[in-house]
């Protein structure tokens, strides 16, 4: 079922860029333009790698406005560049608001899109091309940061090897991207995850055998459950909403739709069923993410928000609720046999992220959905070693073991079925 009017092109981007203003809105209301200055300044000087809570390093208010201008330039750069609206256009989006939380900053993020910029001039292509795989990539915005803080160099010298290696990384992106989505065939959401997982493993092998080490850490902000339950109620409320209104009720047709689909990487929602369904089934998701979140004790702060803001995005782009809820309750089940709580900081973000394998809930149903589940919250706790927390999308590499470990497996066992049916019939 179409919509009643569809939204000019202006329309459909402003629409979107309401959700960063909402930060931006809120962050100016909750901490005073001092602090927020100067929040803001320590926000773009610390070191930023996993887990690092802007929340705590700027204030609320800092954090707030810093994934809300991100957010605004994101949705920009698509925009005056001439692009469609699509359900991408607003994944890129969210994970930029969502990562902006922890990760991101207005400072760190420039050099790698400069190197996208720098490898589609190169072979002569249009950016719009790449540009939705230079702000996923911006998930290795941390190393750039922390070579700005090898203080044994000059600041000039270390500007310049910050700045070269950004663009390194943009310019390797695109096609190692590529790449790596043939080995897991679609059925982890967070591929360029997975790229920046064999870039950030290469790059901190190299700091390390320069002498550039990086120690763990965990700075993670507690206390704040009411003030962003509330928050992220009245946003994804309003988005449940806003379906609602504008389709009425022939929106369920459309959300059962977007139920029955895969989820497997290339899904668009907004292509396939419009907007308001889109916008409908992202509120849904966000509720049920966010009061997963509280039920069993977590806390919603920086990196939770961030990844419940994934899940959001990526409501555009694959997921739903009977995708994602399995791979979600793997992950719970898995804290009552393994030695951690799911409440804890790294469980809890491999609750949230975990949802990039939806795909195979999607494909295969619930039983390899929990096993799915289960199996990464072991895997995503454990590869970040290898790179020092430098890839703030963790999940997204491990999600892709995950995913070609399984996936081949679970193909060969309905292959076998099928062959055996077939033999029967005969």
């Amino acid at each position: 079922m179409s919509e009643k009017r569809m939204l000019t092109r202006g329309e459909q981007f402003g629409l979107l860029a309401l959700v960063p203003a909402y930060f931006i809105v809120m962050g100016v209301l909750i901490q005073p333009p001092a602090e927020i200055i100067q929040g803001l300044a320590n926000i773009i000087r610390e070191p930023d790698f996993l887990i690092t809570d802007y929340f705590v390093i700027g204030g609320i208010g800092a954090a707030l406005i810093n994934a809300g201008v991100l957010g605004l330039l994101s949705v920009g750069i698509v925009y005056f560049l001439g692009m469609n609206f699509s359900g991408h256009t607003i994944t890129s989006c969210f994970l930029m608001l969502g990562f902006s939380l922890f990760g991101k900053n207005i400072v760190n993020i420039w050099a790698i899109l400069a190197g996208v910029c720098l490898y589609a001039a190169y072979h002569r292509t249009s950016l719009t091309r790449y540009i939705y795989v230079g702000i996923y990539g911006t998930s290795l915005s941390p190393i750039i940061t922390q070579l700005l803080q090898v203080v044994e160099l000059p600041f000039g010298l270390r500007l310049v090897i910050a700045v070269a290696v950004g663009i390194v990384i943009g310019f390797v992106l695109p096609p190692l991207s590529t790449h790596v989505h043939y080995a897991h065939k679609g059925y982890s959401l967070y591929n360029v995850g997975f790229a920046a997982g064999i870039i950030a493993t290469v790059i901190v092998s190299l700091m390390k055998s320069f002498g550039i080490e990086t120690q763990s850490r965990l700075i993670w902000s507690t206390g704040n459950n009411r003030l962003f339950a509330v928050l992220l109620t009245i946003l994804f409320g309003a988005m449940i909403l806003a379906g609602l209104i504008w389709q009425g009720k022939d929106i369920l047709d459309s959300y059962r739709r977007i139920w029955k689909s895969t989820g497997i990487s290339g899904t668009d929602y907004v292509k396939e069923e419009g907007l308001a369904p889109t916008l409908f089934n992202m509120g849904v998701n966000g509720l049920f993410a966010t009061f997963f979140v509280l039920a069993v004790g977590g806390d919603l702060n920086g990196p939770t928000i961030g990844g419940i803001f994934t899940i959001v995005g990526f409501s555009s782009t694959g997921k739903h609720l009977r995708n994602i809820a399995p791979i979600m309750l793997g992950v719970y089940l898995a804290s009552f046999t393994k030695e951690w709580d799911i409440y804890e900081p790294s469980p809890m973000l491999a609750l949230l992220f975990s949802t990039t394998l939806a795909p195979v809930a999607g494909q295969f149903g619930v039983i390899p959905g929990l096993i799915a589940g289960y199996l990464h919250s072991s895997v995503a706790l454990n590869v970040g070693i290898i790179y020092g927390g430098m890839n703030l999308y963790n999940n997204g590499f491990a999600g892709g073991i995950v995913a070609i470990f399984m996936v081949p497996v679970i193909q060969s066992i309905e292959d076998r079925r099928a062959r055996a049916r077939g033999s029967l019939s005969l």
